[in-house]
């Protein structure tokens, strides 16, 4: 086991690459462990590619098998080799966005039993025992339900991770020594659709109003920077595997031709739980201040 543990929990198959791909390539080439917790397999995605639009919920329902082998790709890209899935495949089903009918399913993630779903999280974190663990925000990004219940169920098996009196059958007390939440910083994606506008494009993403962004952070909260330019192939690599999910010419890809580096090959973070940073500089490092 490597001395440096890192553990990063995301909702859907693809938010991994877009959020932390190069944060998990940089770490696992530097010899760290890192494992990756998906808590659902993507059933209610919207499927982008013509001849796969059976595999859609509302006709064959079998979305979540192929978005599992797209993530298996996109983690062959990122050189990670330890990915899981809470639970057993297809114990929590993707919820769709708010307020759509899929939001009532049965196995729906948001509806999840808060303390089922975090002992689930808790025998991974007890075993892999991190000292670092990311997620996301109380708002989960963007509001996604589903994002909201990993931000939920992550905090919780955090927590009870490091409590002796918990489930010892689930192994042995384990306690996470600094806890991050992912952040886009305002300046970041205001710059990008900038750029991409003054490049003439005229894209949804370009449109959006920079001061009504609602999965930005004010940069002052955001406390960490993973710079890792050298594996920003492996992350664009990584996110052309999730075809059903990502195209080519335009969102993400799109800002990424616009500002290259600066939108992808730098991720950021807010430190939530552990050591601060000793300066008022940003931090560059997950295990700064870690035994």
């Amino acid at each position: 086991m490597s001395s440096r543990r890192l553990l990063i929990v995301h909702a859907h198959p693809d938010d991994e690459t877009i959020g932390t791909g190069i944060t998990m390539a940089k770490y696992v080439a530097e010899g760290a462990s890192v494992t990756l917790v998906t808590c659902t397999l993507g059933e209610e995605g919207e499927v982008l590619v013509p001849d796969l639009t059976h595999l859609a919920a509302e006709h064959t329902d079998s979305l979540g098998p192929h978005r599992q082998g797209e993530l298996r790709s996109a983690m062959s890209e990122l050189g990670v080799t330890d990915w899981q899935l809470l639970g057993e495949p297809g114990k929590y089903r993707d919820s769709g966005m708010v307020d759509t009918p899929s939001n009532n399913h049965e196995r729906a993630f948001m509806n999840a039993d808060l303390l089922t779903a975090a002992a689930d999280l808790v025998g991974i974190i007890r075993d892999r025992r991190p000292q670092v663990v990311v997620t996301y925000d109380e708002f989960g990004g963007y509001g996604h339900p589903d994002h909201i219940q990993a931000h939920r169920v992550t905090t919780y098996a955090a927590s009870l991770a490091g409590a002796p009196g918990f489930r010892p059958d689930l192994g042995t007390p384990w306690q996470i020594s600094k806890f991050y939440w992912t952040a886009f910083p305002r300046s970041v994606i205001v710059a990008g659709i900038e750029a991409m506008r003054a490049a003439g494009d005229t894209s949804e993403f370009a449109e959006m109003d920079p001061d009504d962004l609602p999965f930005v952070v004010d940069d002052d909260v955001v406390s960490t920077s993973i710079e890792g330019g050298a594996f920003l192939d492996a992350k664009m690599a990584a996110l052309r595997e999730h075809a059903t999910q990502v195209t080519t010419d335009g969102g993400f890809f799109a800002l990424a031709d616009a500002v290259g580096m600066q939108a992808f090959g730098t991720e950021y973070f807010r430190l939530v739980q552990g050591p601060t940073p000793a300066s008022e500089e940003m931090e560059t490092d997950f295990f700064t201040g870690v035994a």
